[in-house]
């Protein structure tokens, strides 16, 4: 396991008085944006009532234009609250990367993971990106890279076109001892379906052929699917134990989806997990609950990344 960072020593440290700087500045960014609030409500109320009267205009075309216009109005309003709870992030998430000796960027952009992951079928087909939450460096002598994506597709039409989240979660990154031979791809049971509905035989991603591997035990068979270059190899990397470290991931963040590939010199993973990291509040008597959190949710990861690149027995995930 690697050594959690102390959050008491970090908040007795030069975090703690920064910390202490940012309260009077989170209390100006809550005043301004009740005033803004305010602000708000006297120009709509005022603008939507007068659009009755004066024009005797249906009300639902004036209540449709109010909801738009307050919605702008408020997510302006919000912007003072939301850019100091911005900042309270960056610099907790930074002090925990510091002493983790790793880099924290809370803007990103996607890496050669994501674009595996995505050339690999293991994320949804999408229309926009959204990256966040860039940890890197080294864990233990492994290479580790993990950030935040949330994916969304536009759906429907006409006045029912929307964005919905198709993808939350985590794509992580693991340097891994040796290179593969081949190609494997781990991915939940069924994930990949001929048109009457049994498992394929083989996909073709990233401009490879993958066949699919039987296994043995009966448990994996039910949970998961396996698809590979090297089907030696593939049994070798994908036993029981393996399994049971994805696994442990997985309920570490009630998530679900979890799927990996090994190619080359490292393993890609990718898991539903939510929101995570968000360790900026703009009450400044939830920073010491929050950066606990933040550094018990980073903390599990990098401990499985390690176990997932092992092959002693599972310890503490």
């Amino acid at each position: 396991m690697i050594e959690r960072p102390d959050v008491d020593a970090l908040l007795a440290g030069d975090l703690g008085q920064w910390l202490e700087d940012q309260k009077a500045v989170r209390e100006e960014a809550k005043k301004k944006t009740w005033n803004r609030r305010f602000m708000v409500l006297v120009v709509v109320l005022p603008l939507m009532a007068f659009a009755l009267i004066a024009f005797q205009i249906d009300y639902l075309p004036v209540l449709w234009g109010g909801f738009f216009l307050g919605g702008i109005g408020f997510a302006w309003a919000q912007m003072p609250v939301s850019k100091a709870v911005r900042n309270v992030k960056i610099g907790i998430n930074d002090a925990i990367a510091d002493t983790l000796g790793i880099e924290y960027a809370h803007d990103c952009e996607a890496g050669m993971p994501f674009e595996l992951a995505k050339a690999c079928k293991l994320l949804p087909s999408h229309d926009r990106t959204h990256f966040e939450d860039r940890w890197s460096g080294d864990i233990g002598g492994i290479p580790f890279m993990l950030h935040e994506a949330k994916l969304e597709e536009r759906r429907g039409s006409g006045k029912n076109r929307r964005w919905v989240t198709v993808f939350r979660g985590i794509v992580m990154s693991i340097g891994y001892k040796r290179r593969f031979h081949g190609t494997t791809l781990l991915v939940r049971d069924n994930a990949h379906r001929t048109f009457f509905g049994g498992k394929r035989d083989s996909i073709k991603v990233a401009g490879m052929q993958l066949d699919y591997a039987d296994m043995t035990h009966p448990d994996f068979e039910d949970r998961f699917d396996i698809y590979t270059t090297d089907q030696v190899e593939a049994r070798h990397l994908i036993d029981p134990l393996y399994v049971e470290r994805l696994i442990a991931l997985e309920r570490s963040y009630s998530g679900e989806g979890i799927a990996t590939i090994f190619h080359e010199g490292g393993i890609v993973v990718t898991l539903k997990t939510g929101n995570m990291f968000e360790s900026g509040s703009i009450d400044a008597a939830d920073d010491r609950h929050r950066m606990q959190r933040t550094v018990d949710q980073f903390a599990r990861i990098a401990d499985l990344a390690k176990n997932l690149n092992s092959r002693e027995p599972l310890t503490g995930a």
